[in-house]
């Protein structure tokens, strides 16, 4: 069984955020959600995502500030930005601050899906097809981000198996 990408989804707008949970979840990706900056925050900076959507203005902190602080962290994070600031000066700020993306409200939910996949298959380290790792007593079917040797299978996101490689 090859593991649900797992992704975060930053947004305040309820209607927007229940819709891309919805889509997400249909295209057989692992949702986690924040209506707010502060508690996206937290999570992003705890939690073990593959890719991170992100909207500039929420409340309490924003996308840019929230972006900033995982950028400190971990600069591998994959972010796309989702927003409706869409002015240059915005998407230079995002991109420039690490978002891997820049997606301006309204969007393609099509395009914004396939631009997730498009972020997710770069940010996967070159001929992990069919490697098996061999971590400590652990071994790791990379391409299936499973450990094969347990015996209930444990799986890992890709963020982890990218640490442990």
């Amino acid at each position: 069984m090859i593991p649900k990408p797992k992704l975060l989804i930053v947004e305040d707008e309820q209607a927007i955020l229940q819709g891309l949970i919805d889509v997400f979840i249909f295209h057989g990706f692992d949702v986690d959600w924040a209506d707010d900056g502060k508690t996206g925050l937290e999570k992003a900076l705890t939690g073990s995502y593959d890719l991170i959507l992100l909207d500039v203005m929420l409340p309490f902190v924003d996308g840019f500030e929230i972006c900033n602080q995982i950028r400190a962290k971990d600069k591998w994070q994959p972010i796309i930005m989702l927003t409706a600031k869409s002015s240059e000066e915005d998407i230079i700020m995002g991109l420039t601050l690490g978002a891997d993306d820049y997606v301006a409200k309204p969007f393609s939910i099509r395009e914004l899906v396939l631009r997730v996949n498009t972020v997710l298959k770069r940010v996967r380290p070159p001929g992990l097809e069919n490697e098996i790792l061999q971590v400590g007593k652990m071994q790791i079917d990379s391409a299936n981000l499973l450990q094969i040797n347990a015996t209930s299978p444990q799986a890992f996101s890709r963020r982890e198996l990218d640490i442990l490689h």
